[in-house]
């Protein structure tokens, strides 16, 4: 006798994600914002970048855009490192929503005291001025200015 198996039902599993997309959070740096990427949106327009505009080993300045949330949403990341230690940080608020807006310019006025001062290995922000999403999208970013100064780019 010859069994048969059909493949797994797959519509409770596209439904779910596309409930998921669609009431997910719809503010950026929200608290508690999702990290489930929009399946709209392409892995290349998702990955963030790096441009090092000058690295000495760890020093010089570095940027990198790092995406967060569902919607996706970003912010670009620009440190400055001297002897290992981020000497300065900026970071962009481009959110259009005003209530996503406020959460990026909350994390970015808080950003530089939690950064500054410190080694560039040392930085963690898990949630910061009550936004998740923006520290995500900080985080992830750091990640790539981190691997960019390793490599000496």
């Amino acid at each position: 006798m010859h069994t048969t198996t059909r493949p797994a039902d797959r519509r409770p599993r596209y439904a779910a994600l596309a409930l998921a997309a669609a009431i997910g959070p719809m503010t950026g740096c929200s608290p508690g914002a999702s990290d489930t990427p929009d399946p709209t949106v392409s892995s290349t327009e998702t990955e963030p970048t790096v441009t090092p505009d000058s690295a000495s080993d760890v020093d010089g300045q570095y940027r990198a855009r790092g995406w967060y949330g569902s919607l996706p949403s970003h912010q670009d990341v620009t440190l400055t490192v001297e002897d290992g230690i981020v000497v300065e940080v900026e970071i962009t608020t481009p959110a259009e929503d005003e209530t996503s807006l406020g959460f990026q310019q909350r994390f970015a006025q808080a950003l530089p005291d939690e950064v500054i001062g410190r080694s560039l290995g040392d930085i963690t922000i898990d949630r910061l001025a009550g936004a998740s999403g923006c520290s995500e999208g900080f985080m992830n970013a750091l990640a790539e200015i981190r691997q960019a100064a390793r490599a000496g780019d």
